[in-house]
């Protein structure tokens, strides 16, 4: 993501959200056309979960119309902070969770789960703690003001947190498959993102053109968006919210590999320490150590 917003001929974010919305719903039309058999079965399937069951389709607004946003201010945080910085940053998201999932689902987090939470905290603290007051330019000479990614990112995290709380509630509370759920996810929220590209990008879209600075970053990254998404619907339908989070924790280590060879990133001491606070908190939440608070 990072890369894609770098380069001289920016896209129009807004735009790339609709676009993994429309991504998504094919593919998840596609996989329930697999599971059904028939296109006359998928058809009538999905009108009958989706627009018969009309109601039960209107549970999952709030997480579209909040996924759509944070997916923005994801573009947002990856303009203004480095790659390494920006994955970091949006671990926050895991703490986001978990005080969401205490406060939605009535789950119950131990000692040593409290203490690997604040070691996120503190981690990504220092981690930011370098960044803030050191605006740079990017290498496309635009410049970047790593306050303001920061601001998006945490922003994003919380987002994040109450969203995926709430969509493994609705998941895990009915009999419906995670392949549909996305089909109402994204038949709710293709609206949402139109309305928003052409409430704040119209003048843009009008004059440069919905798929403008397209590339094949753009299109990978747009993918990646799209498909993550289903692999992360699959992993909260059946597994914990939390320790998903957790789990993406490790990707920070290829972010900070590919940003040193790729974005010349220089490593601090902050940020060392930092991320090996963020580490160590996913292997002591892993821990089989359960002292209830």
């Amino acid at each position: 993501m990072r890369s894609s917003r770098t380069q001289k001929e920016l896209f129009i974010a807004s735009t790339a959200v609709v676009t993994a919305e429309v991504i998504k719903l094919v593919t998840c039309l596609g996989i329930i056309r697999f599971e059904e058999g028939s296109w006359s079965r998928t058809v009538g399937t999905t009108h009958k979960t989706v627009f018969v069951n009309f109601w039960d389709t209107l549970k999952v607004a709030i997480p579209s119309f909040v996924y759509t946003i944070q997916n923005n201010l994801l573009y947002v945080g990856a303009t203004h902070l480095d790659a390494a910085t920006c994955q970091v940053t949006y671990q926050l998201k895991i703490l986001t969770t978990a005080l969401f999932s205490i406060a939605l689902l009535r789950k119950k987090i131990s000692a040593v789960q409290w203490v690997s939470l604040l070691m996120l905290f503190v981690g990504v603290a220092l981690v930011q703690l370098a960044q803030l007051d050191k605006p740079s330019i990017n290498s496309a000479g635009r410049e970047q003001n790593p306050w303001l990614g920061f601001m998006a990112i945490f922003m994003a995290c919380a987002l994040s947190g109450f969203a995926g709380v709430y969509f493994e509630k609705i998941l895990k509370g009915a009999d419906i498959s995670v392949w549909m759920r996305n089909v109402q996810l994204s038949v709710v929220a293709i609206p949402i993102g139109l309305l928003t590209t052409f409430s704040y990008d119209l003048a843009e879209v009008t004059a440069k053109g919905f798929f403008h600075g397209y590339n094949a970053i753009v299109w990978s990254v747009i993918l990646l968006q799209a498909l993550g998404g289903l692999l992360v619907a699959m992993v909260v339908r059946y597994s914990d919210n939390i320790l998903k989070g957790f789990s993406t924790s490790l990707a920070i280590i290829l972010s900070c590999i590919v940003s040193i060879y790729a974005f010349g990133f220089v490593l601090t001491v902050n940020f060392c320490v930092g991320t090996l606070f963020v580490i160590s908190s996913v292997f002591l939440y892993s821990s089989k150590i359960q002292i209830k608070s």
